[in-house]
């Protein structure tokens, strides 16, 4: 049970961490006491650095995980040039983001491998979860889109859990194929809470995928959710009533799958780790 960042703003201007506990190791650490697992964000719009990652492995103790969220460019979104490394922001050719077809395989080479380098301190140390490719709305179910899949899971060197954007991967129709390809290469379909009766939305599909992890994501239920700003789009507070559903569903992965990551994304204040306490107490009564 864990959120998916400790540094978002709301979080920490809403008094969750204490006095003392407010600087970049204080936060970390404090989080560390109070959950076991957390999302790494700040990979997707940057790639990662090896000297933070490793003060991520020495300010937290043994068994905490991160789960870290690929960059931008590995799933298929634009990247903002200045957030890379000055040797491949020529790429651009002096825009403000960098396209993923703007790069050229040797290029593209050379995101996998800075990702790699970024991410060896939490691999070494046992901390690393999963990593997280959260595919755009534009990736489709479609040949193409399942040979790339297959690459990730090739060039990753790590396991890697699968959010998809796109509802058609999890329409009635296609679901069966969809999560007979992930078992093939023991991929963990994230499982996503959203809003519901939205163009984008996503149905809440919990199936395990892979014997070794399950992951789920708690978005919140905006109404603005793919069309809003990222404060809008995530905003909400989750009630008990709400979480109570995904009980049997969460009981039913860990039946399955050797771990179960769940995971709070919903950014108002305090939100997110509140929902996150609540879950674990549902849990908790259910005998879980």
């Amino acid at each position: 049970m864990g959120t998916c960042s400790w540094t978002d703003p709301a979080l920490v201007s809403s008094g969750w961490y204490p006095p003392g506990a407010r600087g970049a190791e204080g936060r970390l650490r404090h989080y560390a006491t109070r959950f076991p697992v957390v999302e790494a964000d700040s990979t997707f719009y940057a790639l990662p650095s090896e000297r933070v990652t490793k003060l991520w492995a020495q300010r937290t103790p043994d068994g905490f995980l991160f789960d870290v969220k690929a960059h931008a460019l590995l799933t298929g979104h634009s990247a903002a040039t200045s957030a890379l490394p000055p040797h491949l922001r020529y790429a651009a050719d002096g825009r403000n983001r960098i396209r993923p077809r703007d790069l050229t395989p040797d290029l593209l080479d050379e995101v996998w491998r800075l990702f790699h380098e970024g991410v060896a301190p939490l691999r070494e140390t046992g901390r690393l979860g999963s990593v997280l490719f959260q595919f755009s709305p534009w990736f489709r179910p479609e040949a193409r889109s399942l040979a790339y899949l297959a690459e990730c899971g090739r060039r990753a060197e790590v396991p890697i859990s699968v959010e998809f954007r796109h509802p058609g991967w999890l329409a009635p129709g296609r679901l069966p194929e969809t999560l007979a390809f992930l078992r093939e290469h023991g991929m963990p379909l994230v499982a996503v809470d959203t809003a519901q009766d939205l163009p984008r939305s996503m149905p809440p599909v919990a199936e395990a995928t892979s014997e070794d992890l399950a992951v789920v994501r708690f978005h919140g239920r905006s109404p603005q959710w793919g069309t809003g700003s990222k404060e809008d789009s995530y905003r909400h507070r989750y009630t008990r009533e709400e979480l109570l559903p995904w009980v049997p569903r969460i009981r039913a992965l860990a039946a399955r799958a050797a771990r179960v990551h769940v995971l709070f994304n919903n950014c108002c204040a305090e939100a997110s780790v509140l929902a996150a306490g609540t879950m674990a107490g549902l849990l908790d009564e259910e005998g879980a």
